[in-house]
């Protein structure tokens, strides 16, 4: 690697391995960050357009996991598996994500939330091991697609719980 290339800002080394999605969403920062803690949010609005999940176990922290079974539209099962690496309420959440804890795989993602007004911009980054598995992700899984419906899911669901509890 030239000199040059050593001083370069550390994010552009995986650039060719990234997938990244922010949306900004009408509902405060804890709020959209609580939807991400505890099974009966995620059950809600979890995965693409027309996708189901069925929980086997959960437990948010560090260290932690989720195992579920994603149900797409055509009836296929997905068998999924993510574990938090890092949870920094209400500003951060590291994710490893793949199908069991011995995918070799597994990507992590990097979930920030950051104050946008009385709205929040979220911003999904995700870092594959390789840029052959990123490129599977986009074409295979349509995995750009998949996540800014997942995250139009995620605004549709917390954006009505603001609406409820506005009305009481």
């Amino acid at each position: 690697m030239s000199a040059m290339g050593r001083g370069a800002p550390a994010q552009s080394a995986t650039a060719d391995r990234e997938i990244v999605i922010s949306r900004v969403i009408d509902a405060p920062r804890e709020l959209v960050f609580e939807a991400f803690t505890e099974v009966r949010h995620l059950s809600r609005w979890w995965g693409p357009e027309g996708f189901t999940t069925t929980t086997r176990a959960f437990a948010f922290r560090v260290g932690g996991e989720w195992d579920f079974v994603m149900h797409g539209p055509d009836g296929t099962d997905y068998q999924e598996w993510i574990s938090w690496t890092e949870i920094v309420p209400p500003e951060r959440i590291t994710l490893l994500h793949g199908e069991s804890r011995v995918d070799p795989n597994a990507f992590e993602s990097v979930l920030t939330f950051a104050p946008d007004g009385a709205a929040t911009r979220i911003e999904m980054r995700t870092v594959f091991p390789t840029k052959q598995l990123r490129e599977e992700a986009v074409e295979k899984y349509h995995a750009i697609e998949g996540g800014r419906q997942t995250l139009s899911n995620l605004a549709a669901y917390v954006t009505e719980i603001v609406r409820k509890g506005v009305e009481g």
